[in-house]
């Protein structure tokens, strides 16, 4: 695992250690599978039952098993092997995408097999989050870890945006969501054989006693670290209300009237866009002014996705929605960087369960959020709202969290140990 020395600010440092690259193309195989599988879905629950409320369902069924089961995630990701642990969760994702393609083959007309699915895809998702995000610090040196979140958000970008153009492409070819199904399958079985091949940097760790102290400790550490609470919190409500995504086979279909290319090249945005900010900030990683520079960002979020929410012309809203994921990455890495390198690894599958839950309740739950609000209010409505609470919401967290605003350099090993 041992990497010949070079400074820790060489823009492609994570790929000299082998295990990092393994792990990034299995996760790559994986949120691939996902977002392909994520257009279908989407696109094939509309079609049956042509209510944007169910498309906000898609979410609430993947979000509700993180909820239930978060703690006990969390804790099993500290206690046992993690790589048999993310094995084990991509062999459920290819369960899932089996069942998935049953019901495509099987021409199933009812939302409620799809969302019985999406339901055992939301408890895999709940394990397989926060033993993922602990076992990156195992794969590289501590002093390389901001280079390899910068690069890991990269690999996850280059799924997002591949992912649903793929996935909408192969669904318009071959009319219907089996082929898509299916190539999500094989894309679980690659990340099952790359994740075989890791070899961790792995330190002992203690076997604590399940008990509710051991627990609940990701919890308490979290709310004693205001800094940590303050970015985890900002995305939450920031995503949370200016989450666009599920409305997006609304967007395809009857306000920029394109059918599943569009859809796919919608979802593709953001992640091009967040992918660019993710290599850049590789190359040129915030020095001065990183808290400030966060809560611009997440004030354009809510800007771009106004200016997306108004638009009825597919590339304004193509270029909204790129602007939509670069500015969200500042705010990914920002939070990835103080979790994990702030956080002892004996804690680190507990504080990233309680973070997963956060992220779940911005993204699946911010989906049924604007399901909600576009039933109620239609859809443009709820997405201009959503975009200006954002906004509004980061004025209050920047006046609440001072230490926020006051963060010059994000923190590092070197930093740590001084």
């Amino acid at each position: 695992m041992a990497a010949p020395e070079t400074s820790s600010f060489n823009g492609r440092v994570a790929f000299r250690y082998p295990s990092f690259l393994l792990f990034q193309t299995a996760r790559f195989c994986i949120v691939l599978a996902m977002e392909m599988q994520s257009v279908a879905v989407g696109w094939q629950v509309y079609e049956i039952t042509k209510r944007p409320l169910d498309l906000g369902l898609v979410g609430l069924a993947q979000f509700l098993p993180g909820i239930l089961l978060f703690l006990v995630s969390g804790h099993v990701a500290d206690r046992y092997d993690r790589r048999k642990l993310i094995v084990t969760c991509y062999v459920g994702f290819a369960a899932c995408g089996a069942l998935l393609l049953v019901t495509a083959e099987r021409h199933v007309r009812s939302a409620y097999y799809i969302f019985a699915v999406l339901v055992v895809l939301g408890v895999v998702r709940a394990f397989n989050g926060p033993v993922s995000r602990a076992l990156l610090p195992q794969l590289v040196p501590e002093e390389h870890f901001p280079n390899a979140v910068a690069w890991a958000s990269t690999f996850f970008q280059g799924a997002a945006i591949l992912g649903p153009a793929l996935g909408g492409v192969i669904y318009a070819f071959f009319r219907g969501p089996a082929a898509v199904y299916a190539l999500a399958m094989i894309m679980a079985v690659v990340a099952i054989v790359c994740t075989l091949q890791i070899k961790l940097q792995t330190k002992p760790r203690a076997r604590e006693p399940v008990n509710l102290t051991t627990v609940l400790v990701g919890l308490r550490y979290i709310w004693r670290e205001k800094l940590i609470l303050g970015s985890i919190s900002l995305d939450l409500f920031a995503v949370f209300l200016g989450g666009a995504v599920a409305l997006l086979p609304v967007y395809a279909r009857e306000i920029l009237l394109t059918g599943p290319w569009g859809l796919g090249l919608l979802r593709t945005a953001p992640g091009v866009g967040a992918a660019a900010m993710a290599i850049f900030l590789a190359h040129r990683p915030m020095r001065r002014k990183a808290g400030q520079i966060m809560l611009w960002c997440v004030a354009g979020f809510g800007l771009f996705t106004v200016l997306f929410g108004l638009s009825h012309n597919l590339i304004l809203s193509l270029i909204a929605l790129f602007f939509v994921g670069a500015t969200d990455m500042v705010s990914v890495i920002v939070r990835a960087i103080l979790i994990q390198v702030a956080t002892p690894d004996e804690m680190r599958g507990r504080v990233n369960a309680v973070d997963m839950v956060f992220i779940g309740a911005s993204n699946q739950f911010g989906e049924f959020e604007s399901g909600l609000t576009a039933q109620w209010f239609g859809t443009v409505p709820a997405v201009v709202i959503g975009g200006i609470g954002t906004m509004v919401v980061t004025a209050i967290w920047a006046w609440r969290f001072p230490e926020l605003r006051k963060v010059e350099q994000l923190p590092s090993a070197e930093n740590r140990r001084s």
